[in-house]
């Protein structure tokens, strides 16, 4: 019986030491599938769910000391209720404290993203990361962090409140100015380096290199057209790249991936010699042409004259699309420039050097009028392509805007090739030479020297426009009316008076007449002379100028 008394003693000596709430120690003395037996000295065994044991229910054993939590003495059915869960969480935030109070680096596992950061869970308690102390920088995405088990400072703890902050900058910050002066002291340009994708940006992606970072821009990271960077890499992903520029001053790193490979634009005039025709697809559209890759990093460029034999300026949409396998043909290289013409008519029949095979100068050809303008008219012919009938080979007899009035769109016209050039692609066709000229045929009887009849048409001070036919006009100047000086041509002739001239100039191109009344009398003259000096060569003495001719004349009056 005293022995009985002694132990009811002990334990309500120790029901009075120990509140409820306290952590105290005790033994596992059984396991099964959901529940342990802890026996921590009070007036009967515990038994506590396995599942608050969390991850450590794997290694826990039979005879281990254990901390718990006293939640009561006895729940009404005599029995003590333990907790292993709040002494977890109890000595979770006398860590946290001792951190807090000391500086000490604790593990936190990133389980979320909230309005302004992170939520981050910490032995059971959960804790608040600020987007602001994430990163010693800025960092635009930071949603690489979740999921991820990460080392942080504690910089405030409010248990009452439940309430705890936490940096990871303050952790990097250490690191990085560690890691950044001996990565400062030993990067060199050309040297490769590893690193961590932070973020992208339209223009590249900032790169880690572990403790500084570095621009990728986006013309650096392959040999090919990149739209974005998410093309080729993603926020978190480790890279290798070279350090292709390092400000010193400004610390500031310019980094290239594509550097790493060969450059595929090395002996491209040796892979492909003007004129040879190849495969490609296309990549891009533009109102100017379209961009063809014909391999890996080399893009040349079809502009849209180079499109279409026949359509100049086509929308080039209306001709291909993004991803189209097209046939074209090397044009120009400019390696210097990275630059290459192509060409995709230059991979179908030429509809010039065809027309050329088929027709000749001087051929008559029929097609339709396709465009009249002011300076003629354009007449569709076989392939698609056009012809043009130039003002000045509409009629003989004029060459004015008028005579276009007479033809109409669509109207089916026959014309004579007058010129075809392959290279320029022009074709130059005649109206007027379907029929004879007029002009010539007159000359051709009328050579320079002629003695024509003609009838004033025109008069002004200086000139005496004449009328030869009723298609062919002439102009006398004023100093050829007569030997004598005339002062002014109105004076000289009437309008339709009719003159006899003699023809001393023919411009066949300008198709101009110059005449002379006073060559023609300087003629006559001459002729009578020559004739008087026939008549009298079988009586004369010998004299021979004019006056002595005349002397003589006088003498045998």
């Amino acid at each position: 019986m005293a022995e009985s008394f002694a132990s009811l003693f002990e334990e309500t000596f120790a029901s009075q030491t120990i509140k409820t709430g306290s952590i105290i120690k005790g033994t596992i003395i059984a396991i099964d599938s959901e529940f342990v037996t802890v026996n921590a000295g009070l007036k009967s065994e515990a038994i506590i769910p396995l599942s608050q044991f969390g991850s450590e229910k794997e290694d826990i054993s039979i005879g281990e000391e254990i901390e718990v939590s006293l939640d009561s003495f006895e729940d009404g059915f005599g029995e003590t209720k333990l907790s292993r869960e709040k002494a977890l969480r109890a000595r979770t935030w006398i860590n946290l404290q001792e951190s807090h109070d000391e500086g000490k680096v604790i593990n936190g596992f990133i389980s979320g993203r909230v309005k302004g950061g992170f939520t981050v869970e910490i032995d059971g308690i959960r804790a608040f990361l600020p987007g602001s102390l994430v990163d010693v920088r800025p960092v635009r995405d930071p949603s690489y962090l979740e999921g991820k088990t990460v080392e942080l400072k504690v910089i405030k703890v409010d248990k009452q409140r439940n309430n705890v902050v936490v940096s990871r900058k303050a952790v990097v910050e250490t690191e990085f100015s560690e890691e950044r002066n001996q990565l400062l002291e030993n990067i060199e340009e050309g040297s490769k380096a590893k690193g961590i994708i932070k973020n992208l940006t339209d223009y590249g992606a900032f790169v880690d290199l572990g403790g500084i970072d570095g621009l990728l821009h986006i013309t650096d990271m392959a040999w090919k057209r990149v739209k974005h960077p998410s093309e080729l890499v993603n926020i978190g992903d480790e890279i290798d790249v070279v350090v292709l520029k390092y400000e010193k001053d400004k610390q500031r790193v310019s980094l290239g991936m594509k550097q790493l490979g060969k450059d595929p634009w090395h002996e491209i005039q040796d892979r492909y010699p003007i004129q040879k025709k190849l495969k490609g697809k296309i990549t891009n559209i533009a109102d100017y042409g379209c961009f063809v890759e014909i391999e890996e990093g080399v893009e040349g460029l079809v502009h849209v004259s180079e499109m279409d034999w026949t359509n100049k300026n086509v929308n080039p949409s209306k001709i291909v699309v993004v991803g189209q396998e097209v046939e074209v043909m090397v044009l120009e290289i400019d390696e210097s420039r990275r630059r290459i013409s192509l060409g995709i008519k230059q991979c179908q029949p030429n509809p010039w050097a065809e027309f050329s095979s088929k027709v000749n100068k001087g051929d008559r050809v029929t097609g339709q009028i396709k465009s009249i303008t002011d300076f003629g008219i354009f007449i569709g012919l076989d392939g698609g392509i056009d012809g043009l009938v130039h003002l000045s080979d509409i009629s003989w007899d004029n060459a004015n805007e008028e005579l276009i009035r007479n033809y109409k769109k669509g109207q089916d016209l026959e014309a004579i090739v007058l010129a075809i050039d392959t290279d320029r692609e022009r074709i130059s066709l005649g109206i007027k030479q379907l029929d004879d000229d007029p002009f010539a045929n007159w000359i051709s009887e009328n050579p320079k020297g002629s003695i024509v009849k003609v009838k004033v048409s025109e008069i002004d001070s200086k000139n005496v426009t004449v009328r030869i036919t009723d298609d062919i006009n002439g102009v006398i100047h004023i100093s050829e009316l007569s030997v004598d000086e005339v002062s002014d041509a109105r004076s000289f002739v009437k309008i339709d008076e009719e003159l006899e001239a003699k023809i001393i100039s023919i411009d066949k191109k300008t198709r101009s007449i110059s005449l002379s009344i006073k060559a023609k009398e300087e003629q006559d003259e001459k002729i009578a002379l020559d004739s008087y000096q026939s008549d009298s060569s079988s009586t004369s003495s010998g004299s021979t100028t004019l006056g002595e001719l005349l002397k003589e004349k006088m003498e045998d009056k």
